[in-house]
């Protein structure tokens, strides 16, 4: 709105200058920055604390091969299902190459990882695996 075609009833944001109105804007950026930081460091902690099962809840009793595939109970040189869901830090540690999975040695540790890479949009545990590949500053 140009000066001219003010009203008296306009208000003070009608009035602001262009300086002021960049400086609200700052005031109104750090405050939501101030109130972004802490949810973003809640939600880094979630994700390191978010679960996934090995395998989904949907094929609970199946094995694991040695690829990551699902396959049948008993299926030789396959391991069996894990006894809990594994921890989103104990799954980012395993991923980034520094120990096995808790509980498991080398070889099931990294069947697990691999079913874990395979995972995909709808199987339980994806959102957490999906989180953990998210960049955090």
């Amino acid at each position: 709105m140009s000066d001219d075609t003010r009203s008296e009833n306009d208000g003070p944001e009608a009035a602001a200058s262009p300086t002021r109105r960049l400086l609200m804007l700052g005031a109104v950026s750090a405050s939501a920055v101030v109130s972004i930081r802490p949810a973003l460091a809640q939600t880094a902690g979630s994700v390191l604390n978010c679960e996934i099962p090995i395998p989904d809840p949907g094929r609970a009793g199946s094995y694991i091969d040695p690829q990551g595939q699902v396959v049948a109970l008993g299926t030789k040189g396959a391991f069996p299902p894990a006894s809990r869901p594994f921890k989103g830090e104990e799954v980012r540690r395993a991923i980034a190459g520094g120990n096995s999975l808790p509980g498991t040695e080398s070889d099931r540790s990294r069947a697990y990882v691999n079913y874990i890479r395979r995972l995909q949009r709808g199987q339980g545990g994806f959102t957490c695996f999906a989180s953990l590949q998210m960049p955090r500053g």
